[in-house]
């Protein structure tokens, strides 16, 4: 090493202050010993344990099915503005028949969503409770004034309240039972009586037809509300084996309902509208007081 080399790092350590070395190395050591342990291993381990990010997205094909559905209920709307009324009538069927494909499409393919539930609730409300409340009311109830309007308005907060309490007492209800009449079975009992008016012309202008509307009106929404227990259907598997007698059955029912379809679908809503009531009734006189609704069936 060359002599000024030697000389210039001679001068400099012999001049340095004394203590500056110390001081800094202390400093750096209160600043290491101030912050708890803890802290720095929580740091450490906030670092080596990534936060997963949420998803974002829906299922498509059970949304895809609530879509639909909401579709044919908005159809039936514009078709009652434009006075259309028995395609309005169809296309109430078609929003319940693809409403229930979309429950059991999302359980067989558990895509099942809290975001499913509260878009189907709100797509059953547009198709099951203001759009049959509609077609009815500009199809005949108008005809009676203030009572016309009323009884529609009866039969849509009967549909929201129906399906707001579905959705609070799901973990309370027994799944073999509907607790009030279902929505889209309500809807299919006002809908069947508008087609099967049409389709079979009945008169429409005698006094006692807005009333009998009246009435159908009425019933649909107050069954809604009601603690009656019917079917829900649920229990039935269409994954398990079934007997040839069964099959046969569905056979003869599609026979049936196409031989005329209004006149088909009207009765067998109508049956099912009074099951709940007669199995009430007869719940009541053999005197079984089981719980099906998390209170006494009274």
């Amino acid at each position: 090493m060359p002599e000024n080399h030697r000389r210039r790092l001679h001068d400099l350590f012999t001049h340095w202050p004394a203590g500056r070395i110390d001081k800094t190395s202390d400093a750096r050591s209160d600043q290491t010993t101030d912050q708890p342990m803890s802290e720095e291993f929580e740091h450490e381990a906030d670092e080596a344990v990534p936060v997963p990010r949420r998803k974002r997205g829906i299922y498509l094909l059970p949304n895809a099915f609530t879509t639909a559905a909401l579709f044919c209920g908005f159809f039936s709307i514009v078709q009652a503005m434009n006075n259309r009324f028995e395609y309005a009538a169809i296309a109430i069927f078609v929003a319940m028949v693809l409403d229930g494909m979309d429950g059991r499409v999302a359980r067989m393919t558990n895509t099942q969503s809290a975001f499913g539930e509260q878009y189907d609730s709100l797509s059953d409300m547009t198709s099951f409770g203001v759009a049959p409340a509609l077609v009815m009311y500009e199809w005949i109830l108008r005809d009676i004034g203030k009572w016309g309007w009323l009884a529609a308005f009866v039969y849509v907060a009967g549909a929201a309240l129906r399906l707001a309490r579905f959705n609070t007492n799901i973990a309370v209800v027994d799944k073999r039972f509907f607790q009030g009449l279902a929505s889209p079975a309500a809807a299919a009992l006002v809908a069947g009586f508008v087609w099967l008016t049409i389709d079979n012309k009945l008169p429409v202008n005698v006094f006692w037809m807005p009333w009998v509307a009246f009435g159908l009106t009425i019933y649909a929404g107050m069954s809604m509300v009601s603690n009656a227990p019917f079917y829900s259907g649920k229990a039935l598997d269409v994954r398990h084996r079934v007997s040839f007698g069964v099959v046969l059955l569905f056979m003869v029912g599609f026979v049936l309902v196409s031989s005329d379809p209004p006149l088909v679908l009207f009765g067998v809503f109508c049956a099912y509208s009074v099951s709940g009531y007669v199995l009430w009734a007869a719940r009541a006189v053999k005197g079984r007081r089981s719980r099906i609704f998390g209170d006494d069936d009274e």
